[in-house]
């Protein structure tokens, strides 16, 4: 685990560096920095917009007593793309809009509601390693 957060955090800033200094020298530094502000407006705007389609999505399901588990994924997935928007970059920016978008959330989704049905199967849950 220490490894994959060490990675994480060494890896990603060094490839958004640089990715923000081949982009800076392309198209110029002013440029640059507008990229990155628009790219964080879009995605905060998306971010808010989603968010409040599955809060209200979840509230219907909770007022007709069924289980809001699908929008409950959603919300979690919404919510770490909205902390990966926080952080300014394109690697980060184009991770968070992909996991706001409907069509690919829903892959993601599906990806992670599998990954926990097998933990739950196996009773092998392990916070460290999931």
């Amino acid at each position: 685990m220490f490894i994959k957060l060490f990675l994480a955090f060494t890896l990603i800033p060094v490839a958004e560096i640089y990715l923000l200094i081949k982009l800076g020298g392309a198209i110029g530094a002013l440029n640059t920095i507008v990229v990155v502000i628009l790219t964080a407006l879009a995605g905060a705007y998306l971010a808010r917009l989603e968010g409040m389609r599955t809060l209200k999505q979840l509230r219907t399901n909770m007022e007709q007593g069924a289980m809001p588990a699908g929008e409950l994924l959603d919300a979690l997935i919404i919510f770490a793309a909205g902390i990966v928007l926080l952080t300014p970059g394109f690697l980060t920016d184009i991770a968070g809009l992909l996991l706001l978008f409907p069509l690919t959330r829903r892959y993601i989704k599906h990806w992670l509601r599998s990954r926990i049905e097998d933990k739950m199967r196996s009773r092998t849950i392990d916070i460290n390693r999931f």
